[in-house]
């Protein structure tokens, strides 16, 4: 009971940092549903180059969203028309950092930790975006046109003629209701399990694996691809992870190690890893975790190098950090419970009416 007691409030603890963002994320995608015309990612986001993964690795860097927060985010931009490769940069460089991420860092681990998480974040997304590049085929087609006509048909109109599109479109307030609704039913309801999955892996490692137990594991030799290891099961924000990174560093946890724990946590958790295999293929997802992982791990060591070159006293760089506030917490984990539990119930209802119709027949 001691340890599923443990496992319990680490899940909700998980829970509670979770839900601002991925809500946040959620509205996100609303906007992008409303306001971002399906042409205009295509120019920008679209083909088979590099240009489009960098552009949207740039773009995801200094946005606030986590790990579960991008991913419908991303959806809707895959959807309308963003190559695979600019999807992955997108995954990999949003929640690996952004602009609250950043400004926590520097407040809990100095300004070199600070410096080095975004680059190495940037390098990440570019590394692993180039591999899934590599992996596309030559033949790759767009998305389904029923896929692109569902998230963008409140921002286009609908129709093949502009003028056709502009005398349908409704007004400014149908239109953010239609993206905020299909944010919150069709995208939540792709992500709703792999949260709740990969929510579940992370509470047990946090319950079941010691700060000791993890600093000793960090001065062996194979301690960066430990951390790697450890983070990929976990759902944990850049935000988030940032306390916890100062928590490894005080607990005598190698600053490089830390390093690839922030890079791996954010962008590999079993939720989106999901989506990327459902969404990208299977090849796309070899190419992401390659990348990811080994970036972080090269970064891990070079963070050593440099610390170990120059002198930097990490420890003595070390702050403090100030969480949201907590009625805020609450209330967005309650509404995320009764849409997550409704989604799920929605879900199984229509297996089981799925399953009744054969046998009555």
């Amino acid at each position: 009971m001691g340890i599923l007691t443990d496992i319990g409030a680490a899940f909700l603890e998980l829970w509670q940092e979770a839900a601002v963002w991925l809500l946040l994320g959620l509205v996100v995608a609303g906007l992008l549903h409303t306001f971002v015309k399906s042409e205009r990612i295509g120019r920008h986001l679209s083909g088979t180059g590099p240009w489009p993964a960098i552009k949207a690795a740039l773009l995801g860097t200094p946005l606030p969203l986590c790990s579960c927060g991008v991913i419908p985010a991303a959806i809707g931009l895959r959807r309308g028309g963003a190559s695979k490769s600019a999807t992955t940069a997108f995954l990999i460089s949003t929640p690996e950092t952004g602009v609250d991420s950043i400004a926590i860092s520097y407040a809990l681990l100095g300004p070199f930790m600070t410096v080095i998480r975004p680059i190495a974040a940037l390098c990440s997304a570019l590394t692993a975006a180039m591999l899934v590049l590599l992996g596309e085929r030559r033949d790759e087609t767009p998305p389904p046109p029923q896929q692109r006509a569902s998230t963008c048909g409140s921002c286009c109109g609908g129709g093949n003629q502009r003028t056709d599109a502009a005398a349908s479109m409704p007004g400014l307030g149908t239109r953010l209701w239609q993206g905020q609704r299909y944010a919150f039913t069709s995208l939540l309801g792709d992500l709703s399990l792999w949260l709740v999955v990969g929510l579940l892996a992370s509470a047990m490692v946090v319950a079941l694996v010691p700060n000791d137990a993890l600093a000793e594991l960090s001065q062996g030799p194979g301690a960066m691809l430990v951390m790697a290891l450890i983070g990929v099961p976990m759902y944990i924000c850049a935000s988030a992870s940032t306390p916890l990174a100062a928590g490894l560093l005080l607990a005598g946890v190698s600053p490089g190690a830390v390093l690839v724990f922030l890079l791996a946590g954010p962008a590999t958790n079993l939720a989106t890893l999901g989506l990327v295999r459902r969404e990208l293929g299977t090849r796309a997802l070899a190419g992401y975790l390659t990348g990811v992982i080994g970036v972080a791990i090269a970064f891990g060591y070079l963070t050593n190098a440099l610390i170990a070159t120059f002198g930097i006293n990490i420890q003595g760089e070390l702050g403090s950090h100030t969480a949201l506030p907590e009625a805020l917490s609450w209330a967005a984990s309650i509404l995320l419970a009764v849409l997550v539990l409704r989604d799920l119930a929605i879900g199984i209802t229509r297996r089981l009416g799925t399953k009744r119709i054969p046998r009555s027949a």
